[in-house]
């Protein structure tokens, strides 16, 4: 199971005991947008989100380990998450 809402995530429209990743997107120090991949523990293509102005994104997932891969002008980046059942992981992505 997984869902996404594009923009940028505010605190108080996460969902009680839905297991969320979510994150910012920088370059710099300076939020980058573009998009954001959500790839399974075995790679496979699970979801994608535009960021929001401010570089954010959010994803609501399974538990389990993820991969959250970046895709803005000119860079990629990935970094590894393991989601826990009805918690909230936060990614930093610097690209």
């Amino acid at each position: 199971m997984c869902g996404a809402k594009a923009g940028g995530p505010d605190a108080s429209t996460i969902k009680p005991g839905e297991t969320t990743i979510q994150g910012q997107v920088t370059r710099d120090g300076e939020p980058v947008t573009g998009y954001v991949r959500l790839l399974d523990a075995t790679g496979e293509f699970t979801a994608e989100v535009p960021t929001s102005a401010t570089g954010q994104f959010r994803f609501y997932a399974a538990e389990g380990t993820w991969t959250v891969r970046a895709l803005v002008p000119g860079a990629t980046a990935d970094r590894t998450v393991v989601a826990q059942r009805g918690g909230l992981a936060e990614v930093a992505i610097a690209v």
